[in-house]
């Protein structure tokens, strides 16, 4: 039996995707093993949304010829649609496949033996027009679906609209046939991913709230999570369903990117600080329990150390419970490529520096807020030396004693304490 391993670097739209292709890999007959051991095909599905993420790209393409080195290459993603003819020269490719034909690896590749020159397959930008349905299984407790891809927002520091294409989605009810399939498997969370997820429905009249709706029906799933979702998408009646669901669960991820309305501008973002407040606050008002991770950039040309006291001060005064702090890079091909006055690495590092300091404070704060309270935790497959863990409905991490018969299952949870790890510690009420 012919073996494959895949390896998934980036966003969680892009581990549904591999998880997907994996299926079709076992259909047709192999064997999956974990990237890094041998193996007769090796699939890398990439990431370019940072300089960084290019790196690992490339150190896993060595990687891979190093372990496997007769092994057919395959390389596809949003790195292989941005340096397609690049990767192609890389020692060991094969095959590089552009996010239109990311799903269609057996359609081109009739045999495994190693080419002398790598084959490119469809990175043009205007070919990226269809919606490959995908979703994530076995690697975890819970399931990643995709529910939208590519984006039509001209973020100047942005080059996944160039990578993914248009703003597409499925209908809603071939996304809720996804969700039993899910179901059916035993996963009882669901995590919604995509490019811009606020934006499903392009093209079929349908919205991201109709989607909501007609996932909450589906019998088996007990918790879903909204991954990222713009600050402007966010609605009345998204956060008021939140409310009334019981499925749905309090947890926004909400990118702000900067506190600053002039580097707002300058980044070509829907709104200002304003709004962003507004916003920020009607979440508290409606479910004060909800945890609220913030995506924001630091370094953007043009942000200044009075820019960047802006965001500081602006963060510090929202009710927010975790950062997620990135560091500019230049993505050539971006508005922003062009851009005067870029930020010298170390200032960036200085002040990224700041914010995870930040995090860290709004962090431990929203976790004691909740010490002597009772929650619903979800329990993963992992063990950590003699421990386990799981998350309550709002995204508190819980550490137990392993205890196998807690895996996948939802328990009664008593938060008592946090740990010197910043983890929650507690009793179960229902074991």
């Amino acid at each position: 039996m012919k073996k494959v391993s895949l390896h998934t670097l980036g966003c969680k739209l892009n581990f549904s995707e591999t998880s997907a292709i994996a299926r079709d890999f076992v259909k047709k007959g192999f064997e999956r093993v974990k990237f890094g051991e041998k193996s007769d095909v090796v699939l890398i599905n990439t990431c370019t949304v940072t300089e960084t993420a290019d790196k690992k790209c490339r150190q896993a393409i060595k990687k891979a010829k190093k372990i496997s080195p007769n092994a057919f290459i395959a390389v596809t993603g949003c790195y292989a649609q941005d340096e397609a003819e690049n990767i192609a020269k890389m020692p060991g490719v094969d095959v590089v496949l552009g996010n239109n034909e990311k799903f269609n690896f057996f359609k081109y590749v009739k045999s495994l033996e190693k080419k002398k020159n790598a084959v490119v397959y469809s990175c043009e930008t205007n070919k990226i027009n269809r919606f490959d349905a995908a979703f994530s299984s076995g690697d975890r407790t819970r399931s990643f679906l995709k529910v939208q891809d590519g984006c039509d927002y001209p973020c100047t520091y942005c080059i996944i609209p160039s990578v993914r294409g248009r703003s597409r989605s499925d209908t809603v009810e071939k996304t809720v046939e996804q969700a039993e399939k899910i179901a059916s498997d035993g996963f009882k969370e669901v995590i919604l991913t995509g490019v811009n997820i606020g934006d499903f429905g392009k093209g079929t009249n349908e919205t991201f709230f109709d989607l909501i709706k007609g996932l909450d029906k589906v019998v088996g799933i007990e918790r879903y999570r909204i991954s990222s979702i713009e600050p402007n998408l966010i609605t009345d009646e998204i956060i008021k369903f939140t409310i009334k669901s019981s499925k749905f669960l309090p947890h926004f991820h909400i990118p702000l990117q900067s506190g600053s309305d002039k580097i707002l501008k300058l980044m070509k973002r829907r709104y200002n600080t304003s709004m962003f407040r507004k916003k920020i606050e009607r979440i508290n008002r409606l479910i004060p329990h909800a945890f609220l991770g913030i995506d924001v950039i630091v370094g953007f040309p043009g942000e200044t150390d009075d820019d960047l006291n802006d965001t500081y001060k602006f963060l510090e005064s929202l009710d927010i419970s975790f950062l997620h702090v990135f560091s500019y890079s230049v993505r050539p091909g971006t508005p922003a490529e062009h851009l005067p006055d870029k930020v010298p690495r170390d200032v960036i590092k200085k002040r990224s520096g700041q914010l995870h300091q930040l995090s860290n404070i709004k962090h431990k704060a929203f976790y004691k807020r909740f010490i002597n309270s009772e929650h619903k935790v979800l329990f993963e497959r992992a063990k950590h030396k003699n421990s386990m863990y799981g998350f309550t409905e709002n995204y508190i991490k819980v550490e137990v004693p392993y205890n196998k018969k807690l895996i996948n299952e939802v328990k009664d949870f008593r938060i008592t304490g946090i740990n010197s790890n910043d983890i929650a510690t507690g009793d179960l009420l229902d074991i």
